[in-house]
């Protein structure tokens, strides 16, 4: 038979005890495991491979049928299952085990699928379909994590952590940690927090995109943008990455000017500067003064309301912002 996931605590486990998995959405099968099973199961868990089971299927039969005298229960979990595993579980199910759950996960399985047939035409067999999420149950999902942990976020931040997930709720979960960790001693989180803690928001290609416009080096500027398909969540990602890398650029013109010694003025910018991005930092704070990084942070500003104003066409203003800070000339 086929249920929601959110219907498993209708199901009584000594009635219904193995169940398939099928679908994409790994990070929804992990928080259903985690919340309906491992808990109740603790340290009796076992984990399979298919192959594993295929290749050693005695062993397999008296692990399940065996009762130790320290288990009251146990859960196995067989990954990667196909159709080689339907005829083990026709096997299993007619010998009636007790006290064991069987949870099978699998990858998206078609509708001629014999092995999920089996599943959904038995009544004694439980059938779950993990789909994909979509931005607005991941929003869901992280509006409910901040309003738990009473944290507070706009709604402008909660939706680039969303896009920047890329829809995969096992990537949004993996950044909601980090951030739980980040505001222990705060209850807020503004979007500059968020693009550095995410792996997936400081992009390598942002980042040395941003580098190389600030370096003056236009042939890399150019050859970065049109080698990325930057999209339109991402330009305010961009222009976010460039405040923050002019900023920094804004306190090492500072310090030069007071060490005249551009060694000693990098190295006392906090955080450090990481050995291999100083030759690209140096080649910046030769090229712009104090005076003309202070206007481009007002330019900045300004880009980034147009760039919201004119979602459409961000991108292209992006574009042609970074390709004129290459050529400007500083003062």
């Amino acid at each position: 038979m086929i249920i929601k996931y959110f219907e498993l605590g209708k199901i009584d486990l000594s009635k219904n005890y193995i169940f398939l998995f099928y679908g994409k959405n790994e990070g929804l099968k992990s928080d259903v495991l985690n919340k309906n099973f491992k808990n109740q199961f603790k340290d009796s868990i076992y984990r399979y491979e298919e192959n594993e089971i295929l290749n050693n299927k005695d062993s397999f039969f008296t692990s399940i049928f065996s009762k130790s005298f320290f288990e009251d229960k146990k859960l196995i979990i067989i990954s990667r299952t196909t159709e080689k595993i339907r005829d083990i579980v026709e096997d299993i199910n007619e010998k009636k085990i007790s006290n064991t759950v069987i949870i099978l996960q699998s990858t998206a399985l078609d509708r001629k699928s014999k092995l999920r047939l089996l599943f959904e035409k038995n009544k004694s067999l439980t059938c779950i379909p993990f789909y994909e999420d979509n931005h607005s149950t991941l929003s869901t999902l992280a509006n409910n994590f901040f309003r738990e942990n009473k944290i507070s976020i706009s709604t402008q931040t909660i939706n680039l952590l969303v896009d920047r997930s890329r829809c995969d709720r096992q990537n949004l979960n993996n950044e909601l940690k980090k951030i739980e960790s980040f505001v222990r001693t705060r209850k807020n989180i503004t979007i500059e927090d968020v693009i550095k803690l995410t792996n997936l928001a400081e992009n390598f290609d942002i980042s040395e995109l941003v580098d190389n416009c600030l370096a003056k080096n236009k042939k890399k500027t150019i050859k970065i943008l049109n080698e990325n398909n930057f999209s339109t969540e991402d330009s305010i990602i961009v222009i976010r990455t460039f405040l923050m890398k002019s900023k920094r650029l804004l306190k090492l013109c500072k310090e030069y000017r007071n060490k005249d010694n551009i060694d000693a003025a990098i190295s006392s910018i906090k955080p450090p500067i990481f050995w291999k991005d100083k030759d690209i930092i140096k080649q910046q704070v030769q090229k712009w003064s104090e005076k003309s990084v202070n206007n481009l942070i007002y330019e900045i500003n300004d880009i980034e309301l147009l760039i919201k104003k004119n979602s459409i066409s961000s991108i292209n203003i992006l574009s042609n912002f970074i390709i004129e800070q290459t050529t400007a000339i500083s003062n």
